[in-house]
C-alpha cells in the first residue's frame, strides 16, 4: 500500500493541505483541501484565528482518512516572526497579534534607540530589521502591558504552536526561531541578552530542534477526531521559506533563489551565516536553512501590492483572470511609472491604490490609473528591484550566480518570470508552485529515511516537474529602465 507525507503550507492569505508520495525516484503529489487566511481586525489590533487554522488541518486530516489512505508523518510549515502565548493550564491567551499590525511602528524606533542599538542586535542574529519581527512585537507588548505576555507560561512560535495542538509536545523549531531576530546563529539557539531585553526568559521558549526531529504523535483526541492512528508529526523547516528552499531543484551550489507569493524572497544558500558592515547596511538577513546551512536573503514586497490592488478593484475587474488582468498590462507603455515596492507607504495602506498613486505623484512620474497601468507598474518596479537585490547577492556569493530558480506561486506568473530575467540577465528557471509543501514533503521523507540529503531531495524534486526556462531579452532597454530607477528610489 502507497504511503503519503501529509503537508500543511499555511501562508500569510491562503492555506492548503497536500499529501505526496516518493515512487520510482519521483515525487507524486495531491492537494486535499485549499482555504483562506483571514486576518481578523477587533479592538484595535490585526490577530489570526489559530483555531480556523486548526479546524482545517484536522479537516484535511478526516478527508484524507474517509478516503483511506496510509500517511507516514505529518509536517507543518507558515509565515514567520508570529507567536502564541499559552497559559500555565495548557489554553492560549488569546489569539496571535498579526505581523501586519501597527503596533510595532512606533516600538521598533524606540527599541532600537533605547534598548538596544541597531548595530548590537545585528551583530548577535545577522537579520535584517523590518518592523514586524517578534523582538519589536514582544517590546511593543511589553510597553502596552499585554495581560497574555505577563503570564505566559510558553510561548510557541506559529507552526510550533500548530504541532502542539496536534500531539501535546512543544518545540521551538530553528528555521522559523531564526525569524524572530532573537536567534544567534553562532551558538544554534535563542540570545538570552535579546529574550531579557524585551522582559522575558529563556525558560519560556521551549527545547531548540532542527527540521526532521520527530516533535510526537497525534493525541488520542486528534486520533478520535480524524479516524487515524497514532501518526508522528515532524519538525520540517517550519518556516515556509525555509520549506521553499529544500525544493529548490538546483543542481548545484551556483544558484540565488527568489521565493516568489505575497512576499518575495531572494538570496542564496551557503555554509556560514554572513554578518559584516555590508550585509548590515544593505539590510541582509542570515535565516537558518537544512541540514545546518544559512539561508541568506532579502525580503522584498511581492505580490501583496497586485493582491491588495486587485481586492480594490470594481467587481467585473475582480472577476477577470489573472492571465487576463495581467495580460492587458502588457499593452501598456513600458516603464512608464516605477516605484520602489519595498517603500515603507506600501507596507499596509488603507489603499494600496492610492499609495502607488501618491508616490507617483511625489517623484514627478506619470500617474497609473487603470488597472493595466497599476500592474505594469508593480510588475515593472519588482523585476527592477530584482535586479538590484540580485547584484547585491552576487557581492556577498563565495561563488558565481548562474541561475535563478523563482519558486512558489510566482512561478506561474510568465510576465514577471520574463522581466525578471531580462532585469538580472541571467536565465530564470521556473517551478516548482507548490514549494514549501514540496520541500515539507521531502523533509518527512528525509526523516522517514527514504532519502540521505538535500541534494538527493532535489534531484527526485528536478526528476518529479519540469521546469519552465526563461533567457534575459531586452538587454538595453532594461539597463536604462533601471538607471531611472536608480534616480527614482534615491528621491
Amino acid at each position: 500500500m502507497k504511503e503519503y507525507f501529509f503537508a500543511v503550507d499555511l501562508g500569510a492569505t491562503s492555506g492548503r493541505t497536500i499529501i505526496g508520495s516518493i515512487v520510482n525516484g519521483r515525487l507524486e503529489q495531491e492537494e486535499i483541501t485549499r482555504f483562506p487566511n483571514n486576518l481578523i481586525e477587533t479592538g484595535g489590533h490585526f490577530y489570526w484565528d489559530i483555531y480556523a487554522l486548526y479546524f482545517e488541518m484536522i479537516r484535511g486530516l478526516k478527508e484524507v482518512a474517509r478516503r483511506g489512505l496510509t500517511i507516514t508523518s505529518i509536517g507543518i510549515d507558515t509565515w514567520g516572526v508570529d507567536f502564541v502565548f499559552i497559559g500555565k493550564d495548557g489554553a492560549f491567551l488569546r489569539n496571535p497579534i498579526a505581523y501586519r499590525d501597527p503596533h510595532t511602528f512606533e516600538a521598533f524606533e524606540k527599541y532600537l534607540n533605547s534598548v538596544l542599538s541597531r548595530h548590537e542586535v545585528y551583530d548577535i542574529t545577522g537579520i535584517q530589521f523590518m518592523n514586524f519581527n517578534s523582538l519589536y512585537q514582544f517590546y511593543a507588548m511589553q510597553q502596552a502591558g499585554n495581560v497574555a505576555m505577563q503570564i505566559a507560561e510558553k510561548v510557541l512560535f506559529i507552526p510550533d504552536a500548530l504541532s502542539w495542538m496536534l500531539t501535546g509536545e512543544a518545540v521551538c523549531e530553528y528555521t522559523i526561531a531564526s525569524t524572530s531576530q532573537m536567534l544567534d546563529p553562532h551558538t544554534g539557539d535563542l540570545s538570552e541578552k535579546l529574550i531579557e531585553s524585551v522582559g522575558m526568559k529563556r525558560s519560556q521558549f521551549e527545547r531548540m530542534v532542527q527540521p526532521g526531529t520527530q516533535i510526537g504523535v497525534l493525541t488520542e483526541e486528534v486520533q478520535k477526531m480524524t479516524g487515524l492512528g497514532a501518526v508522528p508529526v515532524i519538525a520540517v523547516a517550519g518556516h515556509d521559506t525555509g520549506s521553499a528552499v529544500a525544493a529548490v531543484p538546483a543542481k548545484d551550489k551556483h544558484f540565488a533563489y527568489l521565493s516568489s507569493g505575497t512576499w518575495s524572497l531572494m538570496g542564496i544558500e551557503t555554509q556560514d551565516a554572513i554578518i559584516n558592515d555590508r550585509s548590515y547596511e544593505l539590510n541582509f538577513t542570515n535565516e537558518g536553512g537544512i541540514e545546518g546551512t544559512t539561508r541568506f536573503l532579502k525580503n522584498i514586497c511581492g505580490m501583496w501590492l497586485y493582491e491588495r490592488c486587485r481586492k480594490e478593484w470594481p467587481e467585473e475587474v475582480r472577476q477577470l483572470s489573472h492571465p487576463e488582468l495581467q495580460g492587458s498590462a502588457m499593452q501598456v507603455e513600458a516603464f512608464r511609472s516605477i516605484i520602489n515596492p519595498d517603500d515603507k507607504a506600501f507596507a499596509n495602506p488603507p489603499s494600496m491604490i492610492e499609495a502607488i498613486q501618491q508616490y507617483c505623484r511625489e517623484t514627478k512620474q506619470a500617474v497609473p490609473e487603470t488597472p493595466a497601468d497599476i500592474c505594469r507598474c508593480i510588475f515593472d518596479s519588482l523585476a527592477l528591484r530584482y535586479k538590484q537585490v540580485f547584484q547585491w547577492l552576487q557581492e556577498f556569493a563565495p561563488f558565481k550566480l548562474e541561475v535563478l530558480h523563482i519558486i512558489g506561486g510566482g512561478s506561474l506568473n510568465k510576465y514577471l518570470n520574463q522581466f525578471t530575467a531580462n532585469a538580472t540577465g541571467v536565465t530564470v528557471l521556473a517551478g516548482p508552485q507548490e514549494g514549501t509543501a514540496i520541500g515539507n514533503m521531502m523533509l518527512q521523507a528525509k526523516a522517514a529515511g527514504l532519502i540521505k540529503d538535500i541534494w538527493e531531495m532535489r534531484q527526485i524534486i528536478a526528476n518529479s516537474l519540469e521546469l519552465v526556462k526563461y533567457d534575459p531579452q531586452d538587454k538595453t532597454a532594461w539597463e536604462t529602465a533601471y538607471e531611472n530607477y536608480l534616480q527614482i528610489t534615491k528621491q
